[in-house]
């Protein structure tokens, strides 16, 4: 028994399916120029893993807008709260929360910052 070759079909639009929207760097800066430091972050987080990581890791935990960037978080904070971010991670859980891990830089101390928050 011969086997053929399989292939799969070329869709009708291939065109169309090369084509990717692309911002230009203009646009995307004022995009994000746009955006309100209060609209991206939504409320801070005080569970014991995010006191341990103010206290031990001097780094800050918060709940975000789903569409924020790790850009968007890092000039949010420094605007809200006037410290210097080092490092921003992110990380997206399965109910729909963004959680943003914010390091600060060695002149910033994230206790002072977590006081004025009422967290601490």
């Amino acid at each position: 028994m011969i086997m053929a070759k399989q292939t799969m079909a070329e869709p009708k639009n291939k065109k169309n399916m090369d084509l990717k929207k692309v911002v230009s760097p203009e646009h995307a800066a004022s995009l994000s120029d746009e955006i309100d430091p209060h609209n991206i972050i939504k409320y801070p987080l005080s569970t014991e893993k995010s006191i341990r990581q103010i206290e031990f890791g001097n780094s800050l935990i918060f709940v975000v807008n789903p569409r924020a960037t790790k850009g968007d978080v890092k000039k949010a904070v420094e605007q809200l709260f006037n410290v210097k971010v080092a490092k921003v991670n992110v990380q997206n859980s399965f109910d729909g929360y963004k959680k943003a891990y914010v390091k600060l830089a060695a002149g910033s101390i994230a206790s002072d910052v977590s006081a004025d928050l009422g967290l601490i």
